[in-house]
Formats: C-alpha cells, sequence, structure tokens
C-alpha cells in the first residue's frame, strides 16, 4: 500500500510517499480498517520534527475513518463492513492500518467520512477543555487563542452552548470572520492590537476566568496577566514553540492561578469516557447543533505541502488528507 512517512526528523520535506507493507490480518484485539479520510493535527507536525520523539521511519497522523475491512481474535464490538472513527493512534497516513478495536467509534450514518475523520481529535479536545480542564459556566468571560483553528472554531461553539463569553484572538480578517459566525462576541486579530490591552478594555479590567492557549510561547505570558484571581490557564498546544520554565511563584503573585497542560489521552482513557464525548461531538454534529469547517483537503500524497500550510499558518479549520 502506499503510505507517507519520515526517515528522520526535519521539516515537511522529510515526509515522503512510499510504498510500504500492507497490514494483511489484524492481531488480537484489532480491527484492519481501510482508510477513507485523515485528520491533519499539529501534533502530527511534532512528531515529524522530534518534538515529540517516534522510532523511526514513522508513518505520522493520529485520526482517520473508514471501513472495518477484517478483525482479530476476540473482537466483538465491530465487525467487517462497519463504518467507523478512531483518533489517538499513530500511524493513519497510509491506506490500511490496524487499530485496537477498543478505541473505535461507530460513525452515524449520518456523517460522511471525511467529517468523521476530521472531527475526532480536534473536537474531542474541545469537549474536554470546555467540559472537564475548566467547567465553563454561564457568567464566565473566556479567550480562546486560534479562534479559528480546527480547535478553536470548535471550542468557540461549545463555550456559547454553554452560555460563556467567548473573546478570541485571530491574525486575519478572514479568520476573525470565521471565529464572529462561530459565536465568538469578540474577535482581535492580534496582529493589528495587542490583545492584552484589548482584553483588559474589553472586560473592563476584570480579566478572564480561562485562557484557552495553543500558541504558548508568544502568548503565555501576556495570558496569565489577564487572568482574574483563581483563573484557569489551559495551555494545550505550543503552535509557536515552548514555554520558558515557570517558577510556580508567578501563579500565586498572579491571583492564585490555576495552570494545567492536558492531554486527550486522560480524558478518553477508558472506552466509557470515549464514547461519551465522541458520541456528544459526533450527534451535535448529525443534528446540525456543532458546524465543522473543512478548511482545506490534500491528496496524502501531498502531506509535506499540508504541513508547511499547516505551520505557516494558511489554513482555516480542519485540514483533511485523502488517500
Amino acid at each position: 500500500m502506499k503510505a507517507t512517512r519520515f526517515h528522520q526528523f526535519g521539516g515537511p520535506e522529510v515526509l515522503s510517499y512510499d510504498e510500504v507493507e500492507s497490514p494483511s490480518s489484524p492481531a488480537s484485539g484489532e480491527a484492519l480498517i481501510e482508510i477513507q479520510a485523515i485528520g491533519l493535527n499539529y501534533i502530527d507536525t511534532y512528531h515529524r520534527s522530534g518534538l515529540y520523539p517516534v522510532d523511526l521511519p514513522c508513518i505520522p497522523g493520529m485520526e482517520a475513518a473508514g471501513t472495518v475491512a477484517a478483525v482479530g481474535e476476540g473482537v466483538s464490538l465491530v465487525k467487517v463492513g462497519d463504518r467507523v472513527t478512531y483518533a489517538g493512534i499513530l500511524g493513519a497516513y497510509a491506506g490500511r492500518a490496524c487499530v485496537d478495536a477498543e478505541r473505535l467509534v461507530p460513525l452515524p450514518d449520518g456523517i460522511d467520512f471525511e467529517t468523521g475523520a476530521a472531527v475526532m481529535l480536534q473536537g474531542m479536545t474541545a469537549h474536554y477543555l470546555a467540559h472537564g480542564s475548566y467547567r465553563l459556566k454561564n457568567s464566565d468571560t473566556a479567550l480562546i487563542h486560534a479562534a479559528a483553528g480546527g480547535v478553536g472554531l470548535l471550542l468557540v461553539q461549545m463555550a456559547k452552548r454553554l452560555g460563556a463569553r467567548v473573546i478570541g484572538t485571530v491574525s486575519t480578517a478572514e479568520k476573525q470572520e470565521l471565529a464572529l459566525d462561530a459565536g465568538a462576541d469578540e474577535v482581535i486579530r492580534y496582529a493589528e492590537k495587542d490583545f492584552e490591552a484589548e482584553v483588559v478594555r474589553l472586560t473592563d479590567g476584570a480579566g478572564v476566568e480561562v485562557v484557552y492557549d495553543s500558541v504558548a510561547r508568544t502568548t503565555f505570558e501576556k495570558g496569565l496577566r489577564l487572568l482574574r484571581p483563581r483563573g484557569y490557564m489551559v495551555l494545550f498546544g505550543q503552535s509557536s514553540g515552548p514555554i520558558d520554565p515557570i517558577d510556580p511563584q508567578v501563579l500565586s503573585a498572579n491571583g492564585s492561578l490555576f495552570l494545567t497542560r492536558p492531554t486527550m489521552a486522560h480524558y478518553v482513557s477508558s472506552r466509557e469516557d470515549l464514547l461519551a464525548r465522541a458520541g456528544d461531538v459526533l450527534g451535535w454534529l448529525e443534528k446540525g447543533e456543532l458546524k465543522l469547517h473543512i478548511g482545506r483537503r490534500f491528496a496524502l500524497s501531498e502531506a509535506a505541502e499540508a504541513h508547511a500550510a499547516l505551520e505557516g499558518r494558511q489554513t482555516t479549520g480542519k485540514v483533511v488528507l485523502l488517500p
């Protein structure tokens, strides 16, 4: 089969579209998935660059949707022909993959493969951020960085479902419109205005209860200063680079703040949690209560171009790869 992989760490140019041996039969407890669509996520670039080390050569990709082609011994959760989706398992940039059946989620009839592949990782991330890392209330004001990104657009919608006031940051006028369409109350174009000063103005100096930050290095310190006493800094990515080491006394000095660095694996560690979060996200989509924006589609052979576009902040919403 064809797969995109990398043999050394580096920039998008290290990705190569190769002929590799196809998995033939799943092991006990696994299902063989014929992949129809793949979701691109920032974590893919972290694996490729070596920021999150993996064994080489590596087929990246943490999310896909497709059809069950075979099942291993002891598998009863899915059967051949079932439409499924999954997230959090390395190796999705391929035509086929063997996946632990416990981690597969049935794809509702009203959800196509592209949507199923596009929404799992970012949708469940937005879900645990809004409902778990910090449980938003209708009296809260939340600052959401990268509000027109894949997670950002979904998180804005979920925050509004919970009644929160949302202030988003984006880089361009196009992205501002997307964030506003998703329900953001105010959107700051950070390239034109200092987001710290703008949030102070928009909140009459009171600040926010929570900052959802996937940018990190260039936003973190300002975000801490914008938090109200006992506010939450939820750091869930680092698109601008990792933050510098922090003295815990900084959290005390700024108002007994909370700092968390969550990862999705800990919020869907059981099958019960996985099905509950994925069920909410897919159910809202199927009912039209949540909107997914797929900004661009690339062939799997064009994964290097897709990575470059993502890292260059040339994308909005979700990027999908098609094998």
